[in-house]
C-alpha cells in the first residue's frame, strides 16, 4: 500500500476524474436499467439505482453519484442527496427484499444534503429509515466505499453485511474543514484533523470498521478501469462468500451479525477508559 498522508488520500478520494457510481455500474453490471423516483416528491439525481446482473446474478445496485462536468455536478448537488433521494434507495432496498436480490452499494458523497428545502421535507427521517431498513433487509449487502464517505449521508447507504473500501477512499463523520473549524475555530488545519481523524481505509479497516482494502496500485482517477476491476473482483468474492452462509445459515442469525456488527463499532470499555483516564494523568503530573 502506498505512503500517503490521510489529507492526500483526502485529495484523491475528491479527485473529480475519480470513477463515479455509473462507472462501476456499466462496467461491472451487464442489462442495467436505472430506476428513477421515490414515489412521493421526485426524482434525486444525487443517487442512482437499478437492476442488473453482476457476474451471472441479478442485483439491485444503488450507489451516490457526483457529476463529471460543472453543469452535472450542479444538476447532481455534488452527489448530496435530498431525501427524496434516500427514499428512491428505500424503494430500491425493498424491491430487492420483494425479489430475494443481493444489495449492492456504492457510497461517494461529502454528506447528505443540509438545505432547507432537504430538512423541510424530512431529511434526518429520510436517513433513520434507510438505517433501520438496511439493518433488517433480508438479503446480503455489500458496500463498497469509492470516494468520499461523508456522515450520515454516507452512513444512510452503509450497512451491510461487508463494507469494502478502496485504498484511496475515506471513511468519516464529518469532513476534516469541519472538524478543524470546531476543534481550532480554523479550517485551514484540514490536514492536522485529517491525521487526527483516522478516516483512511488503512486506519478504518484496522479498527475492524471496514472488512477489506480495495487496493488502487496507482489512484483511481489515472486507472479507473483497474480500480472498478479490482473493486468487481472483491465484490464477488464476498458476495459469494455471504450467499452461503444466507443459503445455509437461519436468516435471523445472519441480521444478528449485522446487528452485531455495527453495535461493535465504537464500543466504550471500562477498562480501555481507566488507561485513557491513567495516561492523561499522566500527561498532566509531568
Amino acid at each position: 500500500m502506498a505512503q500517503r498522508t490521510a489529507w492526500e488520500r483526502v485529495e484523491l478520494a475528491r479527485h473529480p476524474a475519480r470513477p463515479h457510481t455509473l462507472d462501476y455500474l456499466t462496467d461491472l453490471l451487464d442489462d442495467f436499467v436505472e430506476l428513477h423516483g421515490d414515489r412521493h416528491f421526485g426524482d434525486d439525481p444525487a443517487i442512482v439505482g437499478g437492476l442488473g446482473r453482476f457476474r451471472g446474478r441479478s442485483v439491485v445496485a444503488i450507489g451516490h453519484q457526483k457529476g463529471s462536468s460543472t453543469r452535472d455536478n450542479l444538476r447532481r448537488n455534488f452527489g448530496m442527496p435530498r431525501p427524496e433521494g434516500y427514499r428512491k434507495a428505500l424503494r430500491l432496498m425493498r424491491l430487492a427484499e420483494r425479489f430475494q436480490l443481493p444489495l449492492l452499494t456504492f457510497i461517494d458523497t461529502p454528506a447528505a444534503d443540509p438545505g432547507i428545502g432537504s430538512e423541510e421535507r424530512g431529511q434526518a427521517l429520510a436517513i433513520a429509515e434507510n438505517l433501520a431498513a438496511m439493518a433488517t433487509l433480508e438479503v446480503p449487502i455489500v458496500s463498497v466505499v469509492i470516494g468520499e464517505g461523508g456522515s450520515g449521508g454516507a452512513l444512510a447507504l452503509g450497512v451491510a453485511d461487508r463494507i469494502l473500501m478502496l485504498e484511496n477512499a475515506i471513511y468519516a463523520v464529518a469532513s476534516p474543514e469541519a472538524c478543524a473549524s470546531i476543534l481550532w475555530r480554523d479550517a485551514a488545519r484540514a490536514p492536522e484533523a485529517a491525521e487526527t481523524m483516522r478516516i483512511t481505509a488503512a486506519d478504518l479497516h484496522a479498527f475492524g470498521i471496514v472488512d477489506e482494502i480495495v487496493p488502487e496500485p496507482v489512484p483511481a482517477h489515472e486507472e479507473p478501469a483497474l480500480a472498478i476491476q479490482r473493486a468487481g473482483d472483491a465484490i464477488e468474492r464476498h458476495l459469494q462468500e455471504l450467499l452461503e452462509r444466507w443459503a445455509s445459515e437461519d436468516i435471523r442469525a445472519l441480521l444478528e451479525a449485522r446487528y452485531d456488527k455495527y453495535r461493535r463499532i465504537g464500543v466504550w470499555r471500562e477498562e480501555a477508559a481507566s488507561e485513557i483516564s491513567g495516561g492523561q494523568d499522566r500527561i498532566a503530573a509531568s
